[in-house]
């Protein structure tokens, strides 16, 4: 069990439902945060990263041993869209992929929301803010991408991996070896793409709502 699309069958009720409540929260604050603060000029762009980021996960390459990999774009949201933004997008793609693509099961549906959309996200806006105001120039900024992208997608393949545990599926150590060693490196390319997406996007005028901290402080 190596890719972060977990399947039906692989948590238990308790954890599922569980997972379920906590995205469902954060999901519906998202929206609010989105009808109080978006510009409309932002729902076209929106519209572009999600059908980017969802032809991005559809492809999967091979890393070894059978394991398989996919870009998360929870760190590419959150840069140029913000986390609000970022969590919205991802948890649409996640549903299609679910509902017509069956990738990922109904049941786990939860939990790779949470996974991917809340704890993806959370973790490239946090670590980025962090990173970029410590960092100088195109170089830094580059870097705190590289950064972001690579924390977002091993923080959320250890959430998988405690989800797994708690369901009783496998034990928690062999399941973070299994999805944490393999997202490290699949972080590298996840961190590389990003970068250079990022930085396309913004030499084409797509404006980063995370470099405008005034515009988008996180309140709540």
């Amino acid at each position: 069990m190596n890719r972060l699309h977990i399947p039906d069958g692989f948590l238990d009720i308790k954890t599922s439902i569980g997972t379920y409540a906590l995205s469902t929260c954060f999901i519906a604050y998202s929206i609010r945060k989105i009808k109080e603060e978006m510009d409309e000029r932002q729902i076209p762009k929106m519209g572009v990263l999600a059908a980017f980021i969802f032809a991005a996960q559809m492809i999967n390459f091979p890393i070894a041993g059978g394991a398989s990999g996919h870009l998360l774009g929870a760190a590419l949201a959150t840069i140029l869209l913000g986390p609000w933004c970022s969590g919205l997008i991802l948890m649409t793609v996640l549903i299609i992929q679910c509902l017509f693509f069956q990738d990922g099961g109904l049941t786990a549906l939860g939990g790779n929301i949470l996974n991917m959309a809340v704890i993806g996200t959370i973790t490239a806006f946090v670590v980025y803010r962090l990173a970029s105001r410590l960092a100088a120039g195109r170089k830094g900024k580059a870097a705190a991408i590289f950064i972001a992208s690579w924390t977002s997608v091993v923080t959320a393949s250890i959430a998988a991996a405690a989800e797994l545990a708690l369901s009783g599926t496998v034990p928690f150590k062999i399941a973070l070896a299994a999805m944490a060693g393999w997202h490290a490196l699949i972080g590298i390319g996840e961190g590389l793409i990003t970068a250079v997406a990022v930085t396309f996007a913004l030499s084409i005028g797509f404006s980063s709502v995370q470099d405008k901290p005034e515009e988008n402080e996180v309140s709540i």
